[in-house]
């Protein structure tokens, strides 16, 4: 398959996932009643979303890969967020599982990526290198 689209992006799909499972739990859950909180997490969930994008339409593999970090950076601060909502029992530990399981999954899929266009880098310096 080829990837023409960040929407063809398998870290994209999950990401746009978690983003809609952190809006479902802000409109259905108490989270939904913490406005800076709820800011936050929704903020940090569409992020993850945003960078994948627009690191893929940077048409360079090192803007991809800072890109794609900044995106991995904002899955850890969903999960964080989380955390501050379970504390704060605005979520269930149910809901929490799912929130950090898709965050997993994001992030595991994110960082393939990340290790795909490392080796890719590195297969390009070792076919530049003069016999």
């Amino acid at each position: 398959m080829t990837i023409e689209r960040f929407e063809d992006l398998d870290c994209w799909k999950q990401a746009r996932i978690l983003a809609n499972l952190v809006y479902d739990l802000c409109e259905t859950r108490s989270i939904g009643r913490d406005g800076r909180l709820r800011d936050q997490i929704t903020g940090a969930a569409v992020s993850v979303m945003n960078n994948i994008a627009e690191g893929f339409d940077s048409q360079s593999n090192p803007e991809f890969k800072r890109f794609l970090s900044y995106a991995r950076r904002s899955v850890s601060e969903v999960q964080s967020c989380g955390y501050v909502a379970l504390d704060r029992k605005l979520i269930t530990q149910e809901d929490f599982r799912s929130l950090y399981d898709q965050s997993e999954l994001t992030r595991k899929i994110i960082d393939g990526l990340l290790r795909y266009l490392r080796a890719k880098r590195t297969q390009r310096a070792k076919r530049a290198k003069p016999a």
